[in-house]
């Protein structure tokens, strides 16, 4: 990810009618419309999506598009103004998709604990998990500078709906990309061939976004996992016909986790010596959209992580030390997932719940009634961290104030925490199927229409509870190890002078540096990919980046003079487009669905 943060044309307010920028009435209009109407209306689609299908589109890319309708009147500064409406509809959605959690109390037969102690956890965890997402900003964004994909796509189109030149430049090509986006999703939905190939228009969006290099080491990883199913069922890690995912999700999260232990390290080492370098000298100024108070940051996520402990404990009555290994335990996979996100678009929150009740039952936990209320604070902490992270790097493009942002998002976080309570009342009261524990239903009465596969996921590994199985940390372990070493000798070959020289003299060199990255030693941050998700979804991600790659090598005209910034490039336009169009076509079905299950 490169800045580009060029300056724009800022032109005079269209509409006169419309609060003055700045003013508190023009952040109120902002909130109102996040807040009151883009939220909600993501928020009962992502709640409908976990509770019928079991996962659900973020709302970023939605809010962005209808966000930016709002603030067209505000010229190319409406950009900011869009950006803040999505950052607070997004945290909305994606609190209230996290419903599924009092669901599984439901399933698991506990019992269920007042309204408002509900929403008071879940609002002290959502503040906790954006506080930790803006405390790694300056890591996962200023520093590794990585894609953020979903980030990307929101940046695009709010520069473009919001600024007559970039979007006379680039409308075809967005606006092209959302077409086939909706066409790609409502056909995967309604058509069994694409159904069945697992059409996904936002993941080869995504795949074009980031390119070959990323795209192929996923299906890399994805074709390794196939291989190794024999030997898995071999050493009892599988039984025979289960997908590969059900143990390589914890090799995959275990390659992350031995990959930023070396990055992590790199980062603060420089930090230590930079800060010993600079020992007298005078403090480099920083932007002033970048900056934050990172004294307070750090007595907010305290603040908030107490909250969570003694609401748990004292509200809830759970254990306090098991509070506090969750609470830890945020810092580790808000990391973890949050590259994951960056790199490949990918938030594995189901992954770090179930991986938290497997270290939680190694340490001697057997109570699933724990075990769910405090995984809860990984899921929904690690889910909102990063959200934060994803908005901050579409505000990173964009140069909007990071402080406004934040409290955008922590208003968001409050009307979230509210509707995730109500959305799960809501929904299970007016559909009672949805109070069945499917995980003990014979398969011919396992319902239709509301799969909960989530739920299905959750309640399972609270159930292992009882069985200790020590090969799932094996595996993690395994992971970590190859991450580790995968990253070590990547970090040594590229720092090699000579190395550098033989990829830069020509084709050759070009060639074997691509192999490298893509099939020898792949980042495991991008091999990991093909280990959360089925074989095909990881090959759709590297068409995607295959087909963007092929489509940048071809010549261009040299003479003409780019209107558009660097990372508004075709692939990258027309990718936003089918993540953006996905999404649409999504929100679109959700609504659909749930009004016919209203009436019919």
């Amino acid at each position: 990810m490169t800045s580009t943060s060029i300056p724009l044309k800022e032109a005079a307010q269209r509409w006169a009618w419309l609060p003055k920028l700045g003013t508190w009435k023009y952040y109120v209009l902002l909130g109102a419309v996040g807040i009151l109407v883009l939220g909600p209306l993501g928020g009962v689609a992502a709640s409908y999506m976990n509770f019928s299908l079991g996962f659900f589109v973020g709302g970023q890319v939605l809010a962005g598009i209808l966000g930016s309708t709002v603030t067209f009147g505000y010229g190319a500064q409406g950009r900011h103004g869009a950006n803040y409406i999505q950052t607070t509809a997004a945290s909305v959605a994606g609190m209230s998709g996290l419903a599924v959690v009092i669901q599984a109390m439901t399933w698991l037969g506990l019992p269920q604990p007042p309204m408002w102690q509900l929403i008071l956890y879940m609002l002290c965890i959502g503040m906790f998990g954006v506080g930790v997402g803006m405390l790694y900003t300056p890591i996962l964004v200023d520093r590794l500078q990585l894609t953020f994909p979903s980030g990307l796509a929101v940046a695009n189109i709010l520069r473009a709906l919001t600024d007559p030149v970039l979007l006379r430049h680039s409308v075809t090509r967005l606006f092209g990309g959302m077409a086939l986006g909706i066409a790609g999703g409502i056909g995967a939905a309604k058509t069994a061939f694409l159904g069945a190939i697992d059409l996904s228009t936002s993941t080869f969006g995504a795949g074009m976004i980031v390119g070959a290099r990323i795209g192929i080491a996923a299906i890399v990883g994805g074709l390794v996992s196939w291989a190794m199913i024999p030997y898995f069922v071999a050493i009892g890690w599988l039984k025979a016909g289960e997908p590969f995912r059900k143990i390589t999700f914890l090799i995959a999260l275990g390659m992350i986790m031995g990959a930023a232990l070396i990055d992590v390290s790199l980062i603060l080492f420089r930090a230590y010596r930079r800060a010993r370098e600079r020992t007298g000298a005078k403090p480099v100024e920083q932007e002033d959209w970048k900056r934050i108070n990172m004294r307070m940051l750090v007595v907010w996520v305290v603040f908030w992580g107490i909250g969570i402990v003694v609401t748990g404990s004292q509200v809830l009555h759970q254990p306090v030390g098991y509070l506090v290994f969750a609470v830890l335990l945020v810092f580790v996979f808000a990391m973890v997932n949050g590259i994951s996100v960056g790199m490949v678009d990918q938030n594995p929150i189901s992954s770090a719940f179930v991986v938290t009740v497997i270290l939680m039952a190694a340490i001697g936990l057997k109570d699933p009634t724990i075990g769910l209320m405090a995984a809860t604070v990984l899921l929904v902490s690690t889910a909102e961290a990063c959200d934060m992270q994803q908005d901050r790097s579409t505000g990173w493009r964009l140069g909007t104030n990071r402080i406004i942002q934040f409290r955008f998002q922590v208003a968001g976080i409050v009307m979230g925490a509210i509707m995730a309570v109500v959305f799960a009342k809501l929904f299970m009261s007016a559909y009672p199927v949805l109070l069945l524990d499917q995980t003990t239903l014979p398969a011919d009465q396992q319902p239709d229409r509301w799969t909960s596969a989530m739920t299905y996921k959750f309640v399972g590994a609270l159930r292992s509870l009882t069985e200790d199985k020590p090969y799932q940390r094996t595996a993690i372990w395994v992971g970590v190890a190859i991450g580790f070493a995968t990253e070590l000798l990547r970090k040594i070959i590229k720092s090699r002078g000579a190395y550098q020289k033989f990829v830069k003299a020509g084709k050759v060199g070009f060639s074997t540096d691509f192999l490298l990255d893509a099939v020898v030693l792949p980042s495991p941050y991008a091999s990991s990919f093909g280990g959360f998700v089925n074989l095909l979804t990881s090959a759709w991600f590297a068409a995607g980046g295959v087909f963007a790659s092929f489509v940048n090598s071809l010549p261009r005209d040299k003479d003409k003079a780019p209107a558009l910034p660097e990372d508004m490039s075709t692939t990258s336009l027309v990718g936003g487009g089918l993540i953006a169009g996905d999404a649409l076509a999504a929100l679109g079905l959700g609504i659909a669905g749930l009004l016919a299950t209203l009436f019919s």
